[in-house]
């Protein structure tokens, strides 16, 4: 029984039809264990968000095989995505957040998905998170009200608080500067590991690199390395 949480077979993806038709992904093998951060690196227009968002179920792939958490994702249906979309915590670059919504009632948007939790405990999770992300104190702020660095804390936040089996980040550290990046990333790998998740982060940033178990790199659509490993020359 293998322990891998993400499993791709030979995965190949194409945006536009017919005469237009363009692959973007090439023969893509990857597995990722429970529990281990991997960081994707590679130039712009590599497929690295491509991808990232086939495993995070925002759109369904074409061709080969993309097991997310034993489930079979290639060809699978809008609503079959949506329910996987249930086990992810997703960050976006530019965070993401409703403008008018406060930061509690951002965080309680990722909760609102699972049916079986009252609005009580929405209400105490949503605050208990935001507490753990040092923003207690900001629960009722709205975005225009908070830094990048806190924008960025409260879509942690948003992403952690179902206690997703996987993280997908894609550049979270962009919009931030050397310490509120350092800040951002060191509390999703804390905050993961206390979960138990699997984070996978694409990222351009350099200087995040060391939190990662395993680096892969993506260049022009094709996985060029998927085992290097932190450390190793």
């Amino acid at each position: 029984m293998t322990n891998h949480v993400i499993s791709i077979e030979h995965l190949n993806h194409y945006f536009g039809r017919d005469r237009l038709r363009k692959q973007v992904l090439f023969d893509i093998n990857l597995e990722i264990a429970a529990g281990e951060i991997v960081i994707m690196t590679g130039p712009s227009g590599s497929g690295k968000t491509t991808l990232l968002t086939l495993i995070g179920g925002l759109r369904s792939a074409q061709s080969g095989s993309l097991k997310v958490l034993g489930e079979e994702l290639c060809g699978a249906s809008s609503q079959k995505l949506t329910l996987a979309r249930r086990h992810h915590g997703y960050i976006f670059q530019a965070h993401n957040l409703h403008h008018s919504l406060t930061a509690l009632q951002n965080v309680r948007m990722g909760l609102e998905v699972h049916d079986r939790i009252s609005a009580k405990e929405m209400q105490a999770r949503s605050a208990q998170i935001l507490e753990q992300v040092g923003l207690g104190e900001h629960i009722n702020y709205y975005p225009e009200n908070l830094s990048g660095g806190q924008k960025q804390r409260v879509a942690i936040a948003r992403a952690l608080v179902s206690h997703p089996k996987i993280v997908l980040a894609d550049e979270p550290t962009a919009a931030l500067d050397s310490k509120s990046g350092r800040d951002v990333v060191n509390l999703m790998q804390q905050l993961a590991k206390e979960q138990g998740c699997t984070i996978l982060l694409v990222t351009h940033d350099n200087r995040i690199l060391d939190v990662a178990d395993r680096i892969v790199r993506m260049e022009d659509g094709y996985l060029t390395s998927n085992a290097t490993q932190v450390g190793v020359v």
